[in-house]
């Protein structure tokens, strides 16, 4: 495993990391949860990765558990703060009091008493950009997080945190990307990188997709993420007959490379120097090893341009709208 520094921190975070969207939130049982993150220990991976509205709590906690028998400087531990976390429609989003009653929810999930990195998880428009940055600023002030970062932001946002706080205020921006979602190159990776901010992208397999498992007009496989119910909520995105066609093309590109699908996927993300981390899923201990098997795998020109080939017109490319993201910035 190969180790990148996240933006101006002094955190080295591994080139793959665990995540816990679909996984550890519910779709995955305690055992299976248990297994996959012992063996990214065993594969070198350091970086965990999770959300306080994962299963409304159920991700943190289960991690909890298990990391918190392993040395605390043995893990960088990320979480975010953001989305819905009961019934109650203001137990949301970025205000003062919220970033404070969740932070301080997140950690006894987790059974520490800081983590290494606390993300919003989107943007909230509807609160003064100032009240959220100083709120931010204020858990690490307290030592409940080292670093900060953000997820799926616009420029606009990006920006107008900057312009308040200065460049230092994040160290990692988390968006979509992945060879079928290209999006944040158009302008999130640049604005960022002239600001020190490393990117740690999700959903670097597109949910699985770019494992090429499923197959144009066949049923999902059994066992598989689309094949839960839990777990296929976000399918969509991801998932339709010109995709899995595209996708299909690009198999005997892997083949003849000498690698599989997933490493292929993961070493084209891990290209861009930008990128300090892709955060995969696992619900076996051996998607782990396989996806940890791609860090340090470099691909050739004529390897990309193969692979731009045979994925035609399918990516997305231009600047595109996260979902559940708004656009827009309020200031006091």
């Amino acid at each position: 495993m190969r180790y990148r520094t996240l933006g101006s921190s002094d955190l080295e975070v591994s080139e793959i990391s665990l995540g816990s969207w679909l996984t550890y939130s519910g779709g995955v049982e305690a055992d299976a949860t248990r297994a996959c993150t012992e063996a990214a220990f065993d594969a070198g991976i350091t970086f965990f990765d999770t959300a306080n509205v994962y299963g409304r709590g159920a991700a943190e906690t289960a991690w909890g558990e298990i990391l918190s028998a392993h040395p605390r400087d043995s893990y960088i531990l990320a979480t975010k703060v953001w989305g819905p976390m009961s019934d109650d429609p203001a137990d949301r989003g970025l205000s003062p009091a919220q970033i404070a009653k969740q932070i301080d929810a997140s950690l006894a999930r987790l059974r520490t008493d800081h983590v290494d990195l606390y993300q919003a998880h989107r943007f909230d428009p509807d609160v003064p950009v100032e009240d959220t940055v100083e709120a931010l600023q204020k858990v690490v002030e307290q030592g409940k997080a080292r670093y900060l970062g953000f997820s799926e932001w616009t420029p606009e946002q990006i920006q107008a945190a900057v312009d308040l706080a200065g460049p230092d205020l994040f160290v990692s921006s988390q968006p979509q990307y992945s060879m079928l979602w290209r999006a944040p190159e158009a302008e999130v990776f640049g604005l960022c990188a002239a600001n020190g901010i490393s990117q740690v992208v999700w959903s670097p397999l597109a949910q699985g997709v770019l494992t090429g498992k499923y197959k144009p007009g066949q049923p999902v496989p059994e066992g598989s993420r689309f094949a839960s119910a839990t777990m296929a909520v976000s399918k969509d995105l991801v998932h339709s007959d010109e995709i899995l066609e595209a996708v299909q093309r690009l198999v005997p590109v892997a083949e003849e490379a000498g690698m599989s699908m997933a490493t292929l996927a993961l070493a084209w993300v891990l290209r861009r120097g930008e990128v300090a981390s892709a955060i995969t899923g696992a619900s076996r201990p051996e998607q782990v090893h396989a996806n940890a098997a791609a860090s340090g795998v470099d691909l050739s020109e004529d390897l990309l341009t193969a692979v731009d080939q045979a994925l035609g017109e399918v990516a997305v490319t231009g600047p595109t709208l996260a979902p559940l993201a708004r656009e827009g910035v309020k200031h006091r």
